[in-house]
């Protein structure tokens, strides 16, 4: 087993310095929330002891409604990293094949490898707006897959698939054998009807989902993964054990109170995000230099530097963060070409979204002599 840094990770603001960035457009999250945003309150006399190893009894039993499953079928992780690391290491032995879709939050594809596994890339392109052809990736899978990886809204280009689909590609993985895991982290933030939960299609669907981006609350490291296979699902608790044994009481206590008020704490937040959303669409629809794909979900997308436009990609992105201050997702964050790049406008102010998204236009301008 061998780690290699991601270069998303290396590179991320709080590696780079919040105090260096004026516009922070690479945040993949909500605004960041305090305890007293999300009405977290901590009693003194509260025990740091060892905990259930599945995680807080009570926060699973508010997970699992969610889901419409049992708590047994609830695991609580220290993010969704942890989660997908879990999920990962009790589906695949090295040489295995996973099918993951691609550009992907990396983690999805680095796990697998670091397992000494082989991943098979599915595309998704922007000529074909990032959509999903489910009877082509159905048409990837082989006999040694084990695992397809899939995320919706997908993250970088805030794109979504239809119901009829994932069921399609979830009978298909149900009669290859192998599993389908749906990170879906940004499944509160979806525009419409959320895509329903894989773990009641079948046993050989997975789950994984957090706190972080939704609600804003990344400090704490709470997320799940919710499946309904047993012998699944012990070899995902003697991993979490070896790991950690148990989860932070101060963080599944924060997060039960979270999940509690879910629904008020969401309805406020898909209102600030589709403000934003707004601004985004409306400037993006004024300009002349990049081509993008609408977001259907989440808080992220996606553009890319019009392919007629001659520019010089570093000279772009040194202009951007040095004259204006702003940051955002490089392409090579998703092993892409840096022409592309990941804007998220969940996280600033709108304010701060407006202008940053501004002077994206500025620095092209600047760089292009246009």
């Amino acid at each position: 087993m061998r780690f290699s840094r991601m270069i998303i990770e290396a590179e991320s603001p709080e590696q780079y310095g919040y105090d260096r960035i004026r516009y922070n457009l690479t945040e993949s999250s909500t605004t960041d929330k305090s305890l007293k945003d999300v009405g977290v309150r901590l009693r003194e006399d509260m025990a740091l002891s060892y905990g259930d190893h599945l995680g807080q009894p009570a926060l699973r039993n508010l997970i699992a409604q969610k889901y419409d499953a049992s708590p047994d079928n609830v695991m609580v992780t220290a993010g969704a990293c942890m989660a997908l690391f879990i999920a990962y290491s009790a589906l695949l032995c090295p040489g295995d094949r996973v099918l993951a879709m691609h550009p992907n939050y990396p983690a999805n594809i680095e796990i697998p490898r670091s397992l000494g596994c082989e991943v098979d890339l599915y595309g998704l392109t922007f000529e074909t707006e990032y959509r999903m052809d489910v009877d082509r990736l159905i048409s990837m899978i082989k006999p040694e897959t084990k695992v397809v990886s899939i995320t919706y809204p997908h993250n970088p280009t805030g794109t979504v698939t239809d119901e009829e689909s994932l069921r399609k590609l979830m009978g298909a993985c149900e009669a290859n054998e192998c599993y389908l895991l749906f990170d879906e982290t940004y499944g509160d933030l979806t525009v419409g009807t959320r895509l329903p939960h894989v773990s009641g299609m079948s046993k050989y669907g997975v789950c994984v989902e957090s706190l972080s981006k939704a609600i804003g609350v990344p400090g704490i490291r709470i997320g799940w993964v919710v499946a309904n296979d047993e012998n699944l699902f012990g070899q995902m608790l003697a991993a979490r054990e070896q790991m950690c044994i148990c989860g932070s009481a101060l963080d599944e206590e924060c997060a039960r109170q979270i999940m509690e008020k879910h629904s008020e704490l969401m309805s406020q937040i898909k209102c600030e995000v589709d403000e934003k959303r707004g601004i985004v669409c409306d400037l993006m629809e004024n300009q002349s230099f990049l081509d993008w794909v609408k977001p259907q979900g989440g808080v992220v997308f996606f553009p890319r530097i019009k392919s007629d436009i001659e520019i010089d990609a570093a000279e772009f992105y040194k202009t951007l963060n040095d004259k204006y201050g702003v940051f955002v997702g490089p392409g090579r964050w998703f092993d892409m070409d840096d022409r592309y790049f990941r804007i998220g406008y969940g996280w600033p102010s709108k304010e701060d979204v407006s202008q940053g998204m501004r002077h994206i236009i500025d620095a092209l301008q600047d760089v292009c002599g246009k």
